[in-house]
């Protein structure tokens, strides 16, 4: 008998060891609805929505089918992958501007995101989560929403002044964080825990240090204030805006630096000082009372008549570099990205492309299929943060 073909074997293999959450989280990440899945392989919504409960297994030619139609290898749906607990929903800044499936579609990646980082940590240490998770009052003041983003600025062991990289501060207390990918470029900045290890993402058409520094500040503001809160209010993300006005410009530092009046020379130094948008800077000031209503109004009249981007321009946004490191890592103690990718049951297009979103760089090329890859069956544990 003729041995059959790998696509095959792969497809039997799932089909007795069926994940239907894998199912889910490849439909989801296709931005697809169950009857439109159920029209690409001829089969009525019932019976994917069966398979994605767990209540009946898909046959071979089926799985075939769902891999082809979904662009994932057989064995993406087959048992044996870990897949992430996720304990509250993600925080999305616009949740108004973006559909549920939009939504579902980012959730979804940062599975497969999660899948590629867990690989990893078979052969790299990575740093352990230490962001701290600190309890709000039941109705928060600005002031409680202060002190929190205080004491996590000493929790994470930051001194006085500005924070020289957010992005770094928060990957060296054990997030990941990466861009959005293309296909979910109409959702704003997120965050979400992926089992017990959080991941951050930005959008990356905002090319802007100053506001790609906002963000992260935010995200980490829902990251240690809002595991339990129901993301999406209007409340939760101003919580999040006062979190990160206070973690990057802390009121009793900055407010002696505040000018009184409108002095654009003096903010545009704030802004290379501080690191942070002449937008938060006049509202901080405007907040803190160093701006009176009237010169608030009017700078930020002007900063909307002049558009993006703002004035004094600080460069490019803060470049990740926590997960590409880490690959660095592996591929010098002789793991392949190829092995990684094998390991992980990512089909090698999806795996690359988180990757990109990582390393802000351009897509990684595949080695040689037919060249032989050598595994270590006890793979070297490094640490990517020393202490």
């Amino acid at each position: 008998m003729p041995t059959p073909p790998r696509g095959s074997r792969g497809a039997e293999l799932a089909s007795r060891s069926f994940e239907p959450e894998a199912l889910t989280t490849a439909r989801q990440l296709r931005g697809l609805r169950k009857n439109e899945l159920a029209r690409k392989v001829d089969l009525t919504p019932a019976a994917v929505s069966q398979y994605e409960l767990g209540q009946s297994r898909p046959s071979v030619t089926v799985v075939a089918q769902l891999a082809m139609a979904l662009g994932v290898p057989a064995t993406f749906f087959a048992t044996g992958h870990p897949h992430p607990t996720v304990p509250s929903a993600a925080h999305f800044r616009s949740l108004r501007a973006t559909t549920q499936l939009q939504r579902d579609q980012a959730v979804a990646f940062g599975k497969i995101v999660w899948r590629l980082v867990t690989t990893v940590e078979h052969y790299v240490e990575l740093p352990p989560v230490a962001l701290p998770r600190l309890a709000l009052p039941a109705e928060p003041s600005r002031a409680d929403i202060a002190a929190v983003a205080r004491d996590a600025r000493d929790a994470m062991g930051v001194p006085s002044g500005p924070i020289p990289h957010v992005t770094r501060l928060l990957e060296a207390h054990g997030a990941v964080v990466l861009e959005l990918p293309a296909m979910s470029k109409r959702v704003d900045a997120f965050s979400h825990w992926y089992g017990s290890r959080p991941l951050v993402f930005r959008n990356p058409a905002k090319n802007d240090k100053a506001r790609s520094r906002f963000d992260a500040a935010h995200e980490a503001g829902h990251l240690v204030m809002h595991l339990d809160a129901e993301p999406g209010s209007r409340i939760i993300e101003n919580q999040a805006h006062d979190f990160a006005a206070e973690f990057l410009m802390p009121s009793a530092e900055i407010l002696a630096e505040l000018p009184q009046r409108l002095d654009w020379e003096a903010l545009y130094g704030l802004k290379r000082r501080w690191g942070t948008s002449l937008k938060a800077l006049v509202y901080r000031a405007h907040a803190l009372g160093a701006f009176r209503d009237t010169t608030y109004k009017r700078a930020m009249m002007m900063l909307s008549q002049h558009g993006d981007p703002e004035p004094c321009d600080l460069g490019p946004r803060e470049a990740p570099l926590l997960l590409e490191k880490a690959v660095r890592l592996c591929e010098e103690t002789g793991v392949s990205f190829d092995d990684l990718v094998s390991r992980s049951g990512l089909p090698f297009e999806l795996a690359n492309e988180v990757y990109a979103t990582a390393t802000m760089t351009r897509p990684r090329l595949a080695l040689d299929a037919s060249e032989e890859i050598e595994k270590s069956a006890t793979p070297e544990v490094l640490t990517l943060f020393p202490s």
